[in-house]
């Protein structure tokens, strides 16, 4: 009988929670894939879910892992239209960190053979949520001028790269250590410990601009919302500011996710909402079916350039746990699970 290793959250708490558990290869049932995982990112939201913060979380014990690249290993009677070897993409939400999962075939994602493993896995997450922010939540145009909190993180990142291909003039809250990264990817960066990015931009851009992309959480997305142009929206998709010590501040929260409909009420030409790309995805998986696609051509063309930080073997899934938690990670974590 064969057997395969995958590492799972075995208690709330620390990354030591985290132990190598081997599990029984068992053909996949009718409506099955079986993929061999070749490699899955470590992110934030895996430190949120190691504390049983997560919202989209099974119960403790589960195995962690946002996104996979993998290559279909084997497949059910029923299933139709994937074959064994092909390489694929899918958003698990937790499920990665293992040398292989057990997935329904509607979730996964041709990717093409000339692409990188690790390249493509950088899409999955950062950047079908930067574009589907951009395009389907702000419809920006070229030319428009935005603000990005959080510049220097992973969506910060995406956004910056896809915003550079429609020309937009881009500010980015940093801290000055990251200052030459947001610059790089064609940002003017403002350091959030020392300016008032409404100042600047008021000074800067005294008739408003046309969108905040808010990563931190409510106070600083009515910030941001108050420096928008009438027709100008806020999408806020992040929390950072609600979470201390990896625990989410339930009162604010809440706070996050209601500002949206507060700043709505208010007849002022400008628009808001909450962004998450898994509520959305679980709603209809079809706009990410579309959109991952677009963005691996885009790779493929080298007009978006994935920034790596480091690659680690799975074993080291506590190791990679711990850079994520004290925040000694730029650009993308990645676990190498099976060789391709």
């Amino acid at each position: 009988m064969q057997h395969y290793k995958s590492v799972m959250i075995t208690q709330k708490g620390p990354p030591n929670v985290l132990k190598v558990v081997e599990h029984e290869l068992r053909s996949p049932s009718a409506h099955e894939v079986r993929v061999r995982i070749i490699c899955t990112g470590v992110g934030f939201t895996d430190v949120i879910m190691r504390y049983g913060n997560y919202i989209f979380s099974p119960k403790i014990p589960f195995v962690p892992g946002y996104e996979i690249i993998g290559l279909v290993d084997a497949v059910g009677e029923e299933v139709t239209g994937v074959s064994v070897g092909q390489r694929i993409a899918a958003l698990t939400v937790h499920g990665g960190y293992s040398e292989y999962i057990y997935l329904p075939p509607e979730e996964l994602v041709p990717v093409p053979q000339e692409l990188d493993a690790v390249a493509a896995l950088s899409l999955i997450l950062n950047y079908v949520t930067a574009y589907q922010m951009l395009y389907r939540e702000a419809h920006i145009q070229p030319g428009q001028t935005v603000l990005i909190t959080g510049a220097s993180g992973g969506v910060g990142n995406a956004l910056l790269q896809l915003g550079q291909l429609e020309g937009l003039k881009m500010y980015g809250t940093a801290s000055k250590q990251k200052y030459d990264l947001v610059t790089e990817l064609g940002g003017i960066p403002i350091d959030y410990r020392t300016q008032d990015f409404v100042q600047v931009l008021r000074e800067q851009e005294p008739d408003g601009i046309d969108a905040v992309f808010d990563a931190i959480g409510w106070r600083s997305g009515w910030r941001g919302y108050r420096i928008l142009k009438p027709g100008g929206k806020l999408v806020s998709f992040g929390q950072t500011a609600s979470v201390q010590n990896s625990k989410v501040n339930q009162i604010t929260g809440m706070a996050d996710f209601l500002l949206p409909t507060i700043l709505n009420s208010v007849p002022d030409g400008k628009g808001a909402t909450f962004y998450g790309i898994t509520g959305l995805y679980r709603k209809n998986p079809k706009p990410f079916r579309e959109d991952l696609p677009k963005l691996f051509e885009l790779l493929a063309m080298k007009k978006i350039n994935p920034i790596i930080d480091q690659v680690l073997p799975l074993g080291e899934a506590v190791r990679a746990n711990e850079m994520v938690e004290t925040g000694r990670v730029r650009g993308k974590l990645v676990l190498m699970c099976t060789e391709e």
